[in-house]
Order: structure tokens, then sequence, then C-alpha cells
């Protein structure tokens, strides 16, 4: 196809589109050649530059010889031959008389052949802005093609979303005072766009997103407990509330007598918080016929951020747990990003 190209173009437009691309290629395939020390491209980007050089050779002599060019004198062989030819001689008469003669026709009167005209040559340097004119409007389509187009991330699949419960009954634990935040409203405000970049895999996508409006266990359905989690390939970020009258010190000193490891305390966003690790449960549900399901069974490792629900620690507590299935945890950093991100977007706990 590009042959076909190459033949069919006029000479003033396949010429000018030779050297162009030629110099920009050897340029630019010698630059990277001497940027990464690859002599066989460096030779491959000499022999562009060769062939641009044997190409303004070409366009050079060219130019020179249609300026050196003059018209030729066209050749009159009609009044050479007329005046070649003998005149014919007047015979002496014996009673001369005066005859009636015809004027001589001169010899360049004859009729001569007009001249064939001209064909028009087309315009070089009309020609040559043309073809740099072609050659830029490529370039740009080049250029601008992945902005105008669609790229790969058109066919990425796209964040989940959290599903609207507007429809959800709320248990009566949610309509008392202080009123608790919904499932909806964790999910909302756990689902944001940077929450991989917090992650520290800002390539990755939301999975799964899920938010729900519960209440806790062994409470008879008196204290809220709404929870959302968001999950990506890598981690997994589990954010929940509960509305108990717990306080964050005495949270501290059950974690002396529980399973918890690598505690910290510290303070986020004004507000007593403490940073420990656990291992998540793992159950296993048989769905075929007549299985119960496995045994429960010690999951991966999690790390926990809680942090309470007002400066003033008058019980209850903001949760924000990250886990994966490999068991690799991300940093400290992370947990108190999500914390300073999503908790602001959440109320606090009001008398």
């Amino acid at each position: 196809m590009l042959g076909l190209l190459l033949r069919v173009l006029p000479f003033w437009v396949r010429e000018p589109l030779l050297i162009v691309v030629g110099s920009v290629l050897g340029v630019r395939i010698l630059y990277l050649a001497f940027a990464d020390g690859a002599w066989v491209a460096a030779v491959i980007g000499a022999a562009f530059l060769v062939f641009t050089a044997v190409r303004v050779h070409t366009v050079v002599r060219v130019l020179r010889a249609r300026r050196n060019r003059t018209p030729a004198a066209p050749a009159d062989g009609a009044g050479t031959d007329s005046a070649a030819q003998p005149q014919p001689q007047p015979q002496p008469q014996p009673h001369p008389q005066p005859q009636p003669q015809a004027a001589p026709t001169p010899a360049s009167a004859a009729r001569r052949p007009a001249p064939a005209a001209q064909e028009k040559e087309p315009n070089a340097w009309g020609q040559a802005l043309a073809a740099v004119a072609v050659f830029a409007a490529l370039a740009a389509a080049v250029w601008l093609g992945p902005q105008l187009l669609p790229t790969e991330d058109a066919g990425r699949p796209r964040a989940a979303s959290c599903a609207s419960g507007e429809d959800e009954e709320l248990p009566s634990a949610y309509t008392k005072k202080p009123r608790a935040v919904t499932g909806e409203e964790l999910c909302a405000a756990l689902n944001r766009p940077g929450l991989a970049r917090l992650l520290g895999t800002p390539a990755e996508t939301a999975t799964t997103a899920s938010g729900t409006s519960g209440t806790a266990p062994l409470t008879d359905g008196k204290v809220a407990q709404p929870e959302a989690q968001v999950q990506f390939d890598t981690y997994t970020v589990n954010v929940s509330a509960t509305y108990n009258e717990l306080t964050m010190a005495q949270s501290v000193k059950l974690m002396e007598f529980g399973d918890e490891t690598d505690v910290r305390t510290l303070s986020v966003l004004g507000r007593p918080a403490v940073l420990f690790s656990d291992h998540t449960m793992r159950i296993e549900f048989d769905l075929g016929s007549g299985g119960s399901g496995g045994p429960v069974e010690q999951g991966p490792l999690a790390r926990t951020l809680s942090v309470a629900l007002d400066g003033k620690d008058r019980g209850g507590s903001y949760d924000i747990t990250v886990w994966s299935t490999s068991g690799t945890l991300p940093e400290d950093s992370a947990l108190l990003g999500i914390a300073e991100a999503v908790l602001p977007e959440l109320p606090e706990r009001t008398v």
C-alpha cells in the first residue's frame, strides 16, 4: 500500500514528504539510540538520515535543471527553400506590349506552421507546500488521536456504586437520639474516588460496595450499628459505627484481656482513638446437596482504627478496618488518611 502511494503521488508531493519523514525519524532514532546506548538503532537512524540526504540532493538537482531550461527556437525552413528556387527569366517579345504582372510574394510572408502550445507545468513550490501541509495534518491526527478517540480506560469496568436504601425500613434504634447514621450514608462517605489512592493502590477500582443498617448483637435491637464495606482486588475496607456507652478509654482497657495485638493509642481529628490488629473470621457455606458448610476458621489479619464518636469520648465509636486475603496490611498512615477523609462527612454524637 505504501509503495502504491509513493508511485501515485507527484514528484513535488512525494519528495518533501520523504524528506520530512526521514529527517524526523532519523533524528528521533539517533537520540533514543545515544540515550540507551543501542548501536543497532544508531545505525538505523543514520540510514534514515543518509536516505534523506539523497532525496534532498535529488530535489536540488531537479530544481537546478528547471532553472537552467530555455525554450528552443522554432526552425524556419520554408523561407530558405523559397529563396533557393530559381526565378523564371522573361522572354524577349518582338512587339513589346504592356502585360499585367502579379506582385511578387515575399518569402517572409509564406505561411509558417503555428508553434504548438506549451503544456503548463505544475507549480513546484505549491506542491511542496501542499505536501508539508498534508504531513502536518497527519502529525496532528496522530498527536490528537489518543485524546479524541476512546482509550483503553473506556473498556475498564466502572467502580461499584452503593445501593440505594430508600425502601429499607430502619430499626427503631436509628430514630432515637442521637440519630445514628445509616449504612447508606456510611457507604457514600467511604466509597470515594480517592480511596484506592489512600490505600496505596491508585490503579485499582472498587469491585463491590455495600452498606447495611443493622443493630449490635446481644442488645435486643436497641443499639444501632450500621456498617459499609468497599472491596478492591488487594484490600477490603470496612467502616462501622457503634452507638453504645462504651468509651474509648474503656475499650483500651478491655484490649488487655483480648486477642488484640500491636495496640497504639493516638488522637484523630481531636478525638481519642486506638490502633490495633486482630484476625478476621472465615466462614464457608456449602450450597450443595445437604451440606451445612465448614467450621468457623481464623481469617487473615486485619488492622483497625477505632475513633470516638465525639471529642469528649461520651461513648460509641467509628471503626475502620482493612484486610486482604494475602495477609498483607497497608501502613497505619493509610487508615489515618481514610479516617480524616471519611469522618468529617459523618455527624458527631450529640446529647
